[in-house]
């Protein structure tokens, strides 16, 4: 077989992967509610049942997590009211899901990223988030739980209780990027921050974007 011929199936190959993750996309992506819903803007009530009904919902939300390529997902962007959330911040670690989470405590020092959600589809907006966090929770089987996150970690865990209490990134960001945001969401059209400069004004540290 020639490398011609080699490289022409692989590059075959990768256009049917590309095309496969894709549909994966879309179809996990219908299942999250989006901007607009009034649920997003809802608190969630904490879980009291632990058994086989909330591993199924983690699976669930591990798969939709995985699929729509995003890095945390909270059960009220599936538009279930219950204090659930899963992340996976790292590329190399497997999924976690924290019940009834709570934030135990916020550093000082903070950091400015640009930041997605799921459920505000084409648009990101720059958020200021505390670098270091403890928080509190159950697992999914209802032992007591404590996390200590920095970094990615730590914004995306943020981000998600953000959805439990209500909270979006539009809710986060300052008032020109959020007025933006709101037109890119309403005209259905996408926007992000200038990413210009990798350190912003008076030195204020930024992260890489993420996706929750």
């Amino acid at each position: 077989m020639s490398d011609e011929v080699q490289t022409q199936e692989r590059d075959a190959e990768q256009e049917r992967l590309q095309v496969e993750m894709i549909e994966r996309r879309e179809a996990a992506l219908a299942h999250v509610v989006k901007w607009g819903d009034p649920v997003l803007k809802s608190k969630a009530s904490p879980v009291s049942n632990f058994g086989p009904e909330l591993r199924n919902e983690v699976e669930r939300m591990y798969a939709i997590m995985r699929d729509g390529l995003g890095v945390g997902l909270a059960a009220t962007q599936l538009g279930v009211l219950r204090r659930l959330l899963v992340f996976h911040a790292g590329p190399d670690g497997e999924p976690s899901a924290i019940v009834n989470p709570e934030v135990e405590w916020l550093s000082e020092e903070t950091a400015v990223a640009e930041e997605g959600c799921l459920s505000l589809p084409r648009v990101t907006m720059d958020v200021e988030r505390p670098l270091f966090a403890r928080f509190s929770g159950r697992d999914i089987e209802g032992a007591p739980v404590v996390l200590e996150a920095a970094g990615l970690e730590a914004r995306v865990l943020q981000h998600e209780i953000d959805h439990l209490d209500g909270v979006l990134i539009l809710d986060r960001t300052v008032r020109e990027q959020r007025k933006a945001a709101l037109r890119a969401l309403r005209e259905g059209d996408s926007y992000s921050p200038s990413v210009e400069e990798e350190i912003g004004e008076e030195g204020e540290l930024r992260e890489p974007r993420t996706d929750a």
